[in-house]
């Protein structure tokens, strides 16, 4: 019987692209919030059009990753996802599949809170920044969704972030400690001594 021992390269590439992005969103949305206050605060360090422009970038981004993370997710259905070594505990297990399922969540969760986030605002959002291009709304404009959805995906890039210190602290835990083939599975040029 042959098992995969690593992830697709199609799922390697796209863990490895939506990751990146995820994390640079989250940064770049806390940015954009600070630009937003101080202008409202009467700052002359940002303008108007400084703002919208990190603004509808975040936006652009995010529904890059909603797109990408859809389709991770039919690709992982299509494709076997390599068995988690044998000599894991069972907890081990079960946290690496909660975090695995909860990544899902954010990928595809926090990108259309945003987009609800947007649609609910009076801010037309754009493609890039470019007015040619419109990212259509998915919710009426309406203040008390607005305030909701502001304060879930504000949080969630909180909850990303726990959740990549975690997983990358087992991926190196896995590596360091165990010496299995957990993180070589998605690591491609990374290989075990042993194997």
């Amino acid at each position: 019987m042959t098992e995969t021992k690593r992830y697709t390269s199609v799922a390697i590439a796209l863990h490895w692209i939506i990751a990146i992005m995820m994390v640079l969103l989250v940064f770049v949305g806390w940015r954009a919030g600070d630009m937003a206050e101080a202008l409202r605060a009467g700052s002359t360090e940002f303008t108007i059009d400084d703002v919208r422009f990190v603004f509808n970038m975040h936006k652009t981004f995010g529904i890059l990753v909603l797109v990408l993370s859809l389709i991770r997710l039919a690709w992982r259905f299509m494709n076997p996802v390599p068995p988690l070594p044998e000599t894991m505990k069972g907890w081990e297990k079960f946290a690496a599949r909660f975090t695995h399922i909860g990544f899902y969540v954010l990928m595809i969760g926090m990108p259309i809170l945003g987009w609800l986030t947007a649609s609910s605002s009076q801010a037309p959002s754009f493609f890039f920044n470019n007015p040619a291009w419109p990212i259509p709304d998915i919710a009426p404009n309406n203040e008390t969704l607005h305030e909701v959805t502001e304060f879930l995906h504000g949080r969630g890039g909180w909850a990303i972030i726990i959740l990549l210190v975690l997983h990358a602290g087992a991926a190196i835990k896995h590596h360091i400690v165990d010496k299995d083939d957990v993180l070589a599975r998605m690591i491609p040029f990374l290989r075990r001594k042993d194997t």
